[in-house]
């Protein structure tokens, strides 16, 4: 089973709960999750922090099938079944992409250029301690 110590989930919790990323002062780049580098100019300490916007498109998915979850999301998948991932690009002046959990649909239902808006889920549990985070919720006709 994968292992998060728990000072690497408490610092991830701003990008899991509100998605806050990292704007460069010197290129405007924005880096998601925030960084000490910047992923376009290589410029060190020159982030400030800003929250992404909690709706976008999906870009690209994957339906995660029956034996495939990583061990953390092995009995979330039991009881559901198939899920997805996607790649999101959010709507802000990069649109920025990001991988995220799709919920509250039916994998098989999902195409790319739905609009997705962010919900506040469990993530998965591990070790008896549920992780929760943001998950995209498709607008979809007939939701699951």
């Amino acid at each position: 089973m994968a292992h998060v110590s728990v000072p690497s989930y408490w610092n991830a919790l701003p990008q899991k709960y509100r998605l806050v990323a990292g704007k460069c002062k010197e290129c405007g780049y924005v880096n998601f999750p925030p960084q000490i580098l910047c992923n376009n100019c290589s410029k060190s300490n020159t982030q400030e922090l800003i929250e992404l916007p909690e709706v976008g498109t999906i870009y690209s998915y994957t339906i995660i099938g029956r034996g495939a979850a990583p061990p953390e999301f092995k009995k979330m998948q039991s009881k559901s079944g198939a899920y997805a991932i996607a790649v999101v690009e959010l709507e802000n002046d990069q649109k920025t992409k990001i991988n995220v959990q799709l919920t509250d649909c039916d994998p098989f239902k999902i195409k790319i250029g739905t609009k997705v808006t962010a919900v506040f889920r469990i993530i998965y549990e591990q070790e008896g301690v549920r992780r929760y985070g943001l998950k995209f919720r498709p607008e979809l006709k007939n939701p699951k």
